[in-house]
């Protein structure tokens, strides 16, 4: 059963004349701007829990223009050590295609240092023009700018009707 529902899947993605699932390699870089905002526990376990939750707000510049949105969890320091999670929703035009798509976060810290530390697409989270999105995003901060590079695919652009 489970490699019937796989094979539906895969006959649902879009193919070229060959058979081959039609995807463009791209990178995106450039800067972005971050707000990052405490907030309360909402509840007695999250209160029990003794985690950090914060609201993010973001402004991209470069090849991705937009805005994002989401809440991260963290543990630790947050200076030496620790670790968190976060999901955002990322809204604008990558590349000239309009469309949202989500990421995931996490990361441990040691040391002041960052370790296994993964943005990914949510798969399936990809909306209009940026529909189909995979891909991973690396953050890179120096002297205080933040600056993002993200590799990704998406399937070809279908071709434009004629007029």
């Amino acid at each position: 059963m489970k490699i019937l529902a796989a094979c539906l899947l895969l006959l649902a993605a879009p193919v070229s004349a060959a058979g081959v699932k039609e995807t463009t390699p791209m990178h995106a870089t450039g800067t972005f701007d971050v707000k990052v905002k405490p907030q309360q526990p909402d509840n007695d376990d999250a209160k029990a829990a003794g985690l950090a939750r914060l609201a993010l707000d973001k402004k991209f510049h470069g090849a991705l223009e937009g805005e994002s949105h989401g809440e991260m969890l963290a543990l630790g320091d947050g200076t030496t050590a620790g670790a968190y999670v976060a999901i955002e929703t990322v809204s604008g035009r990558l590349d000239g295609r309009e469309g949202s798509f989500g990421l995931v976060h996490r990361a441990l810290m040691r040391d002041g240092k960052p370790e296994q530390w993964s943005i990914l697409v949510v798969p399936g989270s990809g909306t209009g023009g940026l529909a189909g999105i995979d891909g991973e995003l690396t953050i890179t901060i120096a002297n205080g700018v933040h600056s993002y590079d993200l590799s990704y695919t998406l399937p070809a652009a279908a071709p434009q009707a004629a007029r």
